[in-house]
């Protein structure tokens, strides 16, 4: 629910952890220095807005840890999890559909 002030943010998500109020707010500050959210200025309190999307969020983390873990490489990722699991046949045949689909 955009906007919301810090506030508003912190009761959110006091039901789901135990994160005291200025834990909440380092993550507000993270997340605006990473272009997640953005911070309305000239208001008080601040208001703040998303600027990704939950699945744009997801992008970005597969990609940053496939670039951290295997040099960028999706196909080294791919070759390990599949020589390293124990995938059924269902499984196989899914990545095989997928794999076709592109």
């Amino acid at each position: 629910k955009a906007p919301q002030a810090a506030a508003e943010i912190i009761d959110a998500l006091r039901p789901t952890t135990d994160w005291n109020p200025k834990t909440i707010h380092t993550l507000i500050r993270r997340l605006v220095q990473k272009n997640v959210i953005a911070a309305k200025e000239g208001v008080t309190p601040y208001t703040y807005c998303t600027l990704l999307s939950e699945a744009e969020c997801t992008l970005q983390k597969t990609r940053s840890f496939i670039d951290k873990i295997y040099n960028g490489s999706f196909n080294l990722m791919v070759a390990r999890f599949v020589k390293e699991e124990n995938l059924s046949s269902e499984e196989i045949a899914e990545l095989k559909k997928i794999l076709n689909g592109k």
